[in-house]
């Protein structure tokens, strides 16, 4: 690939790039490019973790980018998931990898670190104070949101922390690239602002769309990047996510009642689930439908689906492809799950967890 074809295959991955410019600047100029994500261990994974995590990251492998995956073990300590336990939270991060290893991820190109690996070295802890010295509490507090957090909450010492560990860990991997979802942009912007002040440099920030729940987008003013993370897909509302180790039933049940309304393309979790997904993962979709309805139809693109969707195709027809399909693709997962011992005793352990917020 040339620069330019680098540069529109990573454009597809990011919703936000902070800056283009800085991208092209980089992929110019820099040979062996390293982007990095990170994920608090809280639970079991959905699909928007799974899939769509490794769609994005196999798109940024093949522009040439080596990717690390932060497992976020301390970060979830210090915001007290699953209890504040590390044993329970170091277990779900077992699981996690797990599953990614069975979601298709380009794992020849991916390296997986632990963050409680990174805290054994005193130079982390460096970088941890540069940037804790270079801001204040309040502009700190203003990247709670990355934690699934509001400013309005008390926040604990623990979690004053997080912020300043997330934005280390950029320097501290010599990640030239932020590249998370919408929700953590705030503390990605944060390293922007220090990294020179600090003696770094300024990573260059791709975000990712954020994929909506199944349930119906709550009535707000927010800005479009503020309503993008309140309408998000959550495990802790386990009916509006579809989760990696969902049977086939519970897929369709899930689909089903998915707010879907007739000929609405906008803020619609059943379209966001083929664009984002199923037409990364297939050619077409094919509807199956009586003749006296216009009988079976296939759809080549995103494109043609919402022109098909606006001209009056069924959500209920639309919806029994897409859990068809989504069941296709979480299959693999699952019969890893369910043929491999060590994962399947990791799932059933993570599934006796209490998930906490």
């Amino acid at each position: 690939m040339d620069v330019n074809d680098k540069f529109n295959l990573i454009k597809e991955v990011g919703e936000e790039i902070i800056t283009e410019d800085d991208l092209k600047k980089l992929l110019k100029e820099k040979k062996n490019i390293v982007a990095y994500d990170g994920f608090e261990p809280s639970g079991r994974i959905h699909i928007a973790q799974a899939i769509l995590r490794s769609i994005n990251i196999n798109k940024m492998t093949k522009a040439g980018v080596k990717f690390k995956m932060l497992v976020a073990d301390w970060h979830a300590w210090a915001n007290n998931k699953m209890g504040g336990d590390l044993d329970k939270i170091q277990t779900v991060g077992k699981y996690f990898i797990e599953v990614w290893k069975a979601s298709g991820m380009d794992l020849k190109n991916v390296e997986f670190i632990w963050v409680s690996d990174l805290v054994k070295d005193e130079d982390y802890w460096k970088v941890v104070m540069d940037v804790a010295r270079a801001n204040t509490v309040n502009r700190i507090i203003r990247t709670s949101q990355i934690m699934g957090r509001s400013e309005k909450e008390t926040l604990s010492a623990a979690q004053i922390l997080y912020p300043c560990m997330q934005a280390a860990d950029i320097f501290y991997l010599s990640a030239d690239i932020c590249q998370l979802g919408m929700d953590q942009r705030k503390v990605n912007v944060l390293a922007r602002e220090v990294g020179h002040k600090i003696g770094y440099y300024k990573p260059v920030i791709i975000s990712h769309h954020m994929l909506m729940g199944l349930s119906a987008p709550p009535k707000s003013n927010l800005d479009s990047v503020e309503r993008s993370i309140e309408m998000k897909m959550s495990k802790s509302k386990p009916d509006t996510a579809i989760f990696m180790d969902d049977s086939s039933d519970e897929i369709k049940r899930k689909i089903s009642k998915a707010y879907c309304p007739a000929a609405q393309v906008e803020e619609n979790p059943i379209l966001e689930y083929c664009k984002y997904i199923i037409f990364e993962k297939f050619d077409s979709i094919k509807i199956e439908r009586p003749e006296k309805f216009g009988g079976n139809l296939e759809i080549k693109s995103y494109d043609d689906l919402l022109k098909e969707f606006k001209k009056g195709l069924h959500p209920i027809d639309l919806k029994n492809a897409v859990s068809n399909l989504i069941d296709e693709i979480i299959k693999p997962v699952r019969d890893h799950f369910e043929k491999d011992k060590k994962a399947k005793e990791l799932l059933k352990t993570v599934k006796g967890f209490e998930v906490t917020r």
